[in-house]
């Protein structure tokens, strides 16, 4: 085999075994550590009466499947946005759809009282849409239009103004507001397997939809004008993307509430490594992501063990200084 055809089987080969890797050493780390072999044991033959089985089946398990679904949506979701909007600033959390969708899940289960999970993915997509929607709309309205600097300021504001409805909602109604507490800060413990089955749909769609579009975007990615040149359809373009985000933002949301900065950092180290060809960034930033959040939980359970930080906090942390960074050296 050529050399060059067998790098390119060795990388993303590599990048899975790294996965598979993060994958396993998620479960096996906790309060309790348990062997590798064990883990492997428990998820090829599973034995109810043996305690780790049981720990690792029903505990560790899920919360290490939610973290490669909700790392991986909004990997691809940061990745799609930076790409159509030729703005490195772009992603869920930072332009409002994180909280637009929290929000309309919080008035959903903690105002009106209604709790189907069928319907939780559904209400964080409208959620997100009308946030997106308005962020745009108020960056276009500024003077000089939607550019970097007014879709963030935009997206600061819808972000400042739906906490701040959250946090008042929460201050009249304590008791009804415990169990979405924890939720909103971002977190993957605890969650229940009921909403999966809801989500996924919306998961599966956006990632089609992202891997389907990912051609197009490149051309977008290097202006408008080229993108009219090659033919393409960039209002039909734009539209599908803004699909694919609004579900994988939904998706995420639905699973594991607002996780942000997770959109930012991985899309930018991976084209890093890859380049700006977007048929590599979005399985690449699936595949990065879903390991990003592996590791990033390992870290919120281990740091300050046996007091468990919020995924969603620790996100924040490294998250942050990166988009400061960002503004320095973009704006």
């Amino acid at each position: 085999m050529p050399r060059g055809s067998l790098f390119a089987w060795a990388v993303p080969v590599a990048g899975v075994a790294a996965l598979l890797l993060a994958f396993g050493w998620h479960i096996s780390v906790g309060a309790k550590t348990i062997p590798l072999g064990t883990v492997m044991e428990a998820l090829v033959a599973y034995d109810a009466t043996n305690f780790d089985h049981v720990v690792i089946v029903d505990l560790r398990l899920p919360r290490a499947l939610f973290a490669v679904l909700v790392g991986a949506a909004l990997s691809v979701a940061g990745a799609l946005m930076q790409g159509v909007t030729r703005n490195p600033l772009a992603e869920p959390g930072i332009l409002g759809l994180l909280i637009g969708a929290s929000f309309a899940v919080v008035v959903f289960v903690g105002v009106f009282d209604l709790a189907p999970p069928a319907l939780i993915p559904l209400v964080a997509a409208i959620g997100a849409l009308a946030a997106a929607v308005t962020v745009w709309g108020i960056s276009t309205a500024a003077p000089g239009g939607a550019t970097p600097l007014t879709l963030v300021l935009a997206g600061a504001a819808i972000t400042a103004f739906l906490g701040a409805l959250i946090t008042a909602a929460n201050l009249l109604d304590e008791e009804t507001f415990e169990e979405l507490r924890v939720w909103l800060t971002g977190s993957l413990a605890g969650r229940r397997l009921d909403v999966l089955p809801w989500a996924l749909p919306w998961l599966a769609a956006g990632l089609v939809i992202a891997f389907g579009a990912a051609r197009q975007v490149t051309a977008l990615a290097m202006g408008e004008e080229t993108a009219v040149g090659l033919g393409m359809n960039v209002g039909r373009l734009k539209a599908l993307v803004l699909v694919s985000v609004i579900a994988l933002t939904a998706a995420s949301v639905a699973i594991a509430g607002p996780m942000g900065f997770v959109g930012l950092v991985v899309p930018h180290a991976v084209r890093l490594f890859v380049g700006q060809d977007y048929r590599l960034v979005v399985p690449w930033s699936a595949l990065a992501g879903a390991a990003y959040l592996l590791v990033v939980d390992i870290a919120a359970r281990m740091a300050l063990a046996p007091v468990e930080i919020s995924t969603g906090l620790v996100t924040a942390l490294l998250g942050a200084p990166i988009f400061v960074w960002l503004i320095r050296a973009r704006l």
